[in-house]
C-alpha cells in the first residue's frame, strides 16, 4: 500500500453557506411601526421562497435560524448546486432593505462532503493486483467509474432536504498537523480504522440527530463544517462529548467556534425581531 494513493476518494454534493448577522437593534428601533413593516413585507416573501427551496430536482433550500448567544443574533444556512447559485442567493439578500439592519459577523463556505475510506482501500488494492499504474489513464477510468457509481448511490446524502428539526449546531474542524502527531502522515489503512470506529459512534445517535459534514479545504479557514439538526439540544453535548473519547478526535481533531440556533420560519422573524419566540 506505500506506494499506492495516500488520499481517500471522495463525493461532493451541494455547496453550502452558512451566514451570522449581528441584528441593528438601535438603528431597527428607531423606524416607525410602518417602516418597520415596510421592510419585513420585502423580505418576508423572499426569505419564504427560499425555504421552498425547488420542487423539482434537488431541494435547493435555505433556512433560518435564530442564534443563542453572543456570536449572532440569526443565521441563513444555504445549500445549492453551484457556487454561482450561492452567490445568486447572497446577492439577492443583500439588495433587501433588512440588510442595512443585519452585521455579517461571520460566514462559512463549504460543500457536502462524503469519504470513501473503505471504497478507496479496495479499488486502490483492485487495480494495484491487476498491475494498473495509479494515475495512468486506466487507473483514472477506473476511479471515475467508482466515483460516479457512488455518486448515484449516495445522491440522496449528497443532495438532501435540511433537516426539519428544532436546533441545529454548527462548528468547523480541522485534522491536527503538526506537534507530535500528524494526521496527513498516518497511513490510509489506520485512518480508516479510526474513521470507522468515529463512525459508528455517530450511528448509535442516528435516531436522534442528523448530521451534514461539508468540505471547506481551499474554500474556508478551516477543513471540514459539521451541521447537526436534532430536537433536543441537550443530544450535541453527549453525542460531541463521546467523540472526544473515540481515538480519532482525542489525538487529531482541533475545533472550532460553536454556534447554536433555534430555527424559525420566515413569518416568524417580525416576532424574534421584536424580541419574541413564536
Amino acid at each position: 500500500m506505500a506506494s499506492l494513493p495516500s488520499v481517500p476518494l471522495t463525493l461532493e454534493g451541494q455547496f453550502a453557506l452558512h451566514q451570522m448577522f449581528r441584528f441593528r437593534r438601535p438603528d431597527w428601533r428607531d423606524l416607525s411601526s410602518a417602516d418597520r413593516d415596510r421592510v419585513l413585507s420585502e423580505a418576508i416573501p423572499l426569505l419564504t421562497c427560499l425555504e421552498m427551496g425547488s420542487k423539482e430536482g434537488h431541494p435547493n433550500q435555505s433556512a433560518l435560524y435564530s442564534q443563542i448567544g453572543h456570536k449572532s443574533d440569526l443565521m441563513l444556512l444555504h445549500f445549492r448546486d453551484s457556487l454561482e447559485d450561492l452567490h445568486r442567493t447572497e446577492l439577492r439578500l443583500a439588495q433587501l432593505e433588512l440588510a442595512d439592519y443585519l452585521e455579517p459577523v461571520h460566514s462559512y463556505l463549504s460543500v457536502v462532503e462524503l469519504g470513501l475510506y473503505d471504497s478507496s482501500i479496495r479499488t486502490y488494492g483492485q487495480l494495484s493486483e491487476q498491475g494498473i499504474e495509479p494515475y495512468s489513464p486506466e487507473w483514472n477510468a477506473a476511479i471515475g467509474e467508482t466515483v460516479a457509481r457512488q455518486a448515484n448511490a449516495m445522491a440522496p446524502r449528497l443532495f438532501q432536504e435540511i433537516p426539519k428539526f428544532k436546533y441545529v449546531c454548527f462548528y468547523p474542524m480541522d485534522r491536527r498537523r503538526g506537534e507530535s502527531q500528524n494526521w496527513y502522515t498516518v497511513p490510509m489503512p489506520e485512518r480508516q480504522r479510526m474513521m470507522h470506529e468515529h463512525g459508528m459512534i455517530g450511528r448509535r445517535y442516528a435516531d436522534c440527530v442528523r448530521q451534514i459534514i461539508t468540505g471547506s479545504i481551499g474554500f474556508d479557514d478551516w477543513e471540514w463544517g459539521v451541521d447537526l439538526f436534532a430536537d433536543d439540544p441537550l443530544v450535541f453535548k453527549k453525542l460531541i462529548y463521546e467523540m472526544r473519547f473515540d481515538e480519532v478526535s482525542a489525538v487529531y481533531a482541533l475545533f472550532g467556534s460553536f454556534y447554536v440556533g433555534l430555527r424559525i420560519n420566515s413569518n416568524d422573524l417580525p416576532s424574534v425581531l421584536a424580541g419574541e419566540l413564536p
